[in-house]
């Protein structure tokens, strides 16, 4: 479900020094077409001028306050010209954005990762009267990389508190078979209920997977962010409907997965977007340089990459079948294709350890 915010703009028409470029297609409200004079200087003529106008944003839950500033000046002069009140969400701790991934290669047992503004523990139901309790986790500011020749946005002005993050195992389960679940519980509430199909049994014959990587996220509105990939949108159109037509045992999303980069909120805005998908097929991740680089780190590449994220957001949002923590190396088999998946970003010489 997409949730539309609207917000009304009024601005008093004086000068201001605004450093901006004037794109072909800039929006209505910037035309300043509905004037009203306010006030007439003693020949009649007008003064001071308002002008109204109208934005919708799309919004999703992401458990804090949020607030809507309208300014001018440009990033580097800000002058704020007025901000709504805090906007609160009626529902904060709401489970969100579950996610599936396989845990090994029979087929019979699936993890279900999702996030909550509530500590406690919750639960998966799912079909026959099963249910299983959630373990659960986060990460803190502190968890953060930073270092003193390089910015970290993560640790700083990108940081947004990221709730609680559940994850439960769903078992007994059959390959290649059709089931139902819900999460969350009676006190923060329930998802809807979601029909979702195990991968099928290493071994087998057929096997139908999507595997891709670098897609990104992009706003659903006309929001500007630091990074935006505006092809992802289409991408997750198409695979949702193939994932909906039954074409699709699972997928891999192989490396720099929502380019968040430091900026905490962004990871919540793609697990919105990959829901369709990944709620009714396994998702199986490879961590990119976006997720993993920075300097004095241990990633095999001395970059910026990650905005000072270092791994944890990526490792806490995407439990996959690793060895252990910032292993994040893996191989599992889904019919008759065996998938190794390594990390790029940690040693993979001949007498590492992930390559051993």
């Amino acid at each position: 479900m997409i949730n539309i915010c609207n917000v009304k703009v009024t601005s008093i028409e004086k000068s201001h020094n605004v450093y901006a470029i004037y794109l072909s297609k800039d929006p209505g409200y910037l035309n300043c077409t509905k004037t009203e004079c306010k006030k007439h200087n003693k020949d009649g003529k007008c003064e001071v001028k308002t002008c109204t106008g109208s934005l919708q944003f799309h919004v999703i839950n992401i458990r804090t306050d949020i607030e809507f500033v309208f300014f001018g000046g440009g990033f580097e002069t800000p002058c704020i010209f007025s901000r709504t009140k805090p906007i609160n969400f009626d529902n904060p701790n709401k489970p969100l954005y579950g996610h599936l991934s396989s845990i090994d290669s029979t087929g019979t047992s699936m993890r279900l990762t999702w996030v909550s503004g509530d500590t406690k523990p919750q639960k998966v139901e799912y079909t026959d009267g099963k249910s299983q309790l959630s373990e659960v986790s986060t990460f803190s500011q502190h968890n953060m990389c930073s270092s003193s020749l390089l910015p970290s946005p993560a640790k700083d002005f990108g940081w947004h508190d990221p709730g609680f993050i559940h994850s439960a195992l769903l078992t007994e389960l059959r390959p290649s078979t059709n089931f139902s679940y819900r999460y969350g519980s009676d006190s923060v509430g329930w998802s809807s209920e979601i029909q979702f199909k195990t991968p099928p049994a290493g071994g087998s014959e057929e096997l139908k997977f999507l595997a891709y990587g670098d897609m990104g996220k992009a706003p659903r509105d006309e929001s500007a962010e630091h990074y935006i990939q505006p092809g992802s949108l289409s991408v997750i159109k198409a695979m949702a409907e193939e994932v909906k037509s039954g074409n699709v045992d699972s997928i891999f999303h192989i490396g720099d997965i929502s380019y968040a980069t430091g900026f905490l909120v962004e990871w919540d805005f793609f697990l919105n977007l990959i829901h369709p998908l990944a709620s009714r097929v396994s998702y199986m991740t490879a961590i990119g340089n976006h997720e993993r680089d920075y300097v004095h780190t241990g990633s095999v590449y001395i970059t910026p990459d990650s905005g000072g994220e270092c791994g944890v957001p990526y490792e806490t949002y995407f439990p996959m079948p690793t060895p252990a923590k910032d292993k994040p190396w893996y191989s599992i088999e889904q019919a008759s294709v065996h998938f190794t998946v390594i990390s790029t970003e940690h040693d993979w010489s001949k007498d590492s350890e992930q390559a051993r």
